[in-house]
């Protein structure tokens, strides 16, 4: 089941908010929590019915070792041992449903191998309630973590709004808000925001997504050979593409979380307005560059032994962020570019502070300034051209996409090579007209979060709210999933 759903929409959560609330007027606070949980793994199960043992095996699993670990009795157990051990079984777990079949084709052409494949259907959510229970074992065997009841623990988990494409929740910013009796009341204006996040983001995944789709599957998967302009559309399409789709689930997700008073993270905040590849990483994926730096970076060393190290801990960790988006060399080469970018700038940042000092010139924050707008622009530039590998079924069609982008498979006439492929599909043309439009929401206009923040019940947020709602349903023609949802 996914959001953009007339069966989500209509009955899942109208019956789930309804009960959830009556439950809790009852005082039947355990009782709610329960049905919580309960439609969290239907919710889950929708999908595939099978993979429900995986979930409840793991969040059991990960439960007891946590209890386990936060225990403060001298048990007889080496618990840095347990929490290496379950960090492990976790990660195997993961690596079986998701690159087990990517490792056996890499086998087979290294080593000329036949070896049949698993054909392993990869579970929904299974990246990100691995990740998100990890932190949990780390944070119990580091002392962080209060003395849970496993109702409250498998809440955290399975909270429906973020199980299955995040955000990565911490268990530190969801667990009280369980437990707050407040939270258990109806709020008028929490229901207020979270409807107008839930139209937002409703309206950006069906109108805006959705329609961009029309134009980026052909282009990366169909034609063979594209122009220097239809390379660009391409790319400039699908780097839309994904601004809306995963903005729109962040957006429903918070909205969601905001219909049952719990405010779940920041995960999406303008990351095509930043202003370096840093920058980008503070703000596109929030929750993932949290759990990257403290769970990968940091124990790896992090900044505190020497440059060269520092260095490579932010090359490998933006490689595992990149293999963690699936099992396709694709996403190894995105990650090794995000990879390489940080580290530039990185020592970039480092050599102009550095020459700063040495001069006695007030260099600011350490940054090379130049315009604003030229920061922006290079940083979009060089975003758009790593969603092209990010997106292409192979490194051979991303390679070829990028070659048509410099123009090494013929310029043409923008005049014939427009008209040439859009008369050839109405649908193509009238998706790659929005590019504009959405360029300039993109880069001009507040995002949903600044207007939830600003948010006042008023007959404008309410029409803005029931317009964008009505036609995203009236839209909603099929069935398609949040790009994240593969990852």
């Amino acid at each position: 089941m996914i959001f953009n759903s007339i069966e989500f929409l209509f009955i899942f959560l109208p019956i789930t908010f309804f009960v959830y609330f009556g439950l809790n007027k009852l005082k039947l606070i355990k009782i709610a929590s329960a049905w919580l949980v309960l439609a969290s793994l239907i919710f889950y199960s929708y999908w595939k019915i099978e993979y429900l043992p995986l979930i409840l095996i793991s969040m059991i699993f990960n439960y007891s070792v946590g209890t386990t670990l936060s225990n403060e009795i001298n048990l007889k157990i080496n618990k840095k041992m347990l929490m290496v051990s379950a960090i492990v079984l976790n990660v195997l777990l993961l690596c079986y449903y998701k690159y087990f079949d990517f490792i056996i084709e890499n086998i087979n052409m290294l080593f000329k191998q036949d070896f049949n494949y698993m054909h392993i259907v990869l579970p929904l959510a299974i990246s990100f309630f691995t990740f998100q229970q990890i932190a949990y074992i780390v944070d119990s065997y580091e002392g962080k973590t209060k003395e849970y009841d496993f109702l409250t623990y498998a809440l955290f988990v399975t909270f429906f709004p973020q199980l299955i494409a995040g955000p990565i929740v911490h268990h530190q910013e969801m667990m009280p808000q369980f437990s707050n009796l407040r939270n258990r009341v109806i709020n008028p204006k929490n229901i207020s925001i979270g409807m107008f996040l839930l139209a937002v983001g409703l309206f950006k995944k069906v109108m805006i997504a959705d329609f961009f789709s029309v134009s980026v599957k052909p282009l990366f998967d169909e034609v063979e050979i594209l122009t220097f302009f239809e390379a660009w559309s391409a790319s400039i399409a699908y780097t839309m593409q994904i601004y809306f789709d995963f903005s729109g689930y962040c957006d429903m997700a918070m909205g969601i979380g905001y219909l049952f008073n719990i405010v779940l993270p920041q995960n999406f905040n303008s990351p095509y307005k930043s202003e370096s590849i840093q920058d980008f990483w503070h703000r596109w994926h929030i929750t993932l560059s949290r759990f990257l730096r403290d769970y990968i970076y940091i124990p790896l060393g992090g900044n505190r032994k020497g440059s060269i190290n520092t260095y490579r801990n932010l090359f490998l960790t933006f490689l595992i962020g990149g293999l963690w988006h699936g099992a396709n060399w694709t996403f190894i080469i995105w990650g090794v570019f995000h990879g390489f970018a940080i580290c530039i700038h990185r020592l970039w940042k480092n050599v102009y502070k550095n020459n700063c000092e040495e001069s006695n010139v007030k260099c600011g924050n350490g940054f090379i300034k130049i315009p604003k707008f030229l920061a922006i622009f290079m940083t979009f530039i060089f975003i758009n051209f790593t969603w092209v590998y990010f997106r292409s079924s192979s490194i051979s069609r991303a390679n070829e996409i990028i070659c048509s982008m410099f123009g090494l498979n013929g310029i043409g006439s923008i005049v014939i090579d427009k008209l040439r492929f859009s008369f050839e599909n109405g649908s193509i043309k009238l998706s790659l007209l929005l590019l504009i439009p959405s360029i300039v929401i993109v880069f001009f206009m507040k995002n949903s979060t600044e207007f939830a923040k600003r948010f006042k019940p008023n007959w404008i947020y309410m029409s803005a709210t029931l317009i964008m709602l009505i036609i995203s349903v009236l839209s909603i023609n099929k069935v398609s999933e949040f790009l994240y949802f593969q990852f």
